[in-house]
């Protein structure tokens, strides 16, 4: 397995971790609403860095010469389109915090910075 590999790794543990530890602390901060606010945003996060996991190696396959699937390309272009549409629901129709989901959102981003600090201290 490759240093890369397991970067990727780690950062998915740290998803995992960090979204249970923030849908704990929303339970128990101010209950349910925040805790599945948080869920779903970390869920929403999630999925955004699988599919730029997908895009970068599909972009390292296109600098060998082969041409990116137009599937990764449709999906990369309705990423946004499909988070929109989620916060749109969550904002009118779900009983869930807006603030919290917006929290979770993040979660990747701080599973990015973790790895980063891992890597200055242990390479």
């Amino acid at each position: 397995m490759g240093t890369e590999e397991r970067a990727v790794r780690r950062m998915l543990l740290s998803i995992a971790v960090l979204t249970a530890v923030g849908a704990a602390a929303g339970f128990f901060w101010k209950g349910w609403a925040w805790s599945g606010g948080f869920l779903l945003g970390a869920l929403a996060s999630y999925f955004n860095f699988q599919w730029l996991k997908t895009l970068t190696e599909s972009v390292g396959k296109a600098t060998s010469g082969k041409p990116p699937r137009k599937r990764v390309a449709i999906l990369m272009g309705l990423r946004y389109l499909i988070l929109g549409a989620g916060a749109y629901v969550i904002l009118n129709y779900s009983p869930l915090n807006l603030a919290a989901a917006l929290a979770g959102l993040f979660v990747s981003v701080a599973a990015v910075i973790l790895e980063a600090l891992f890597e200055l201290v242990y390479a």
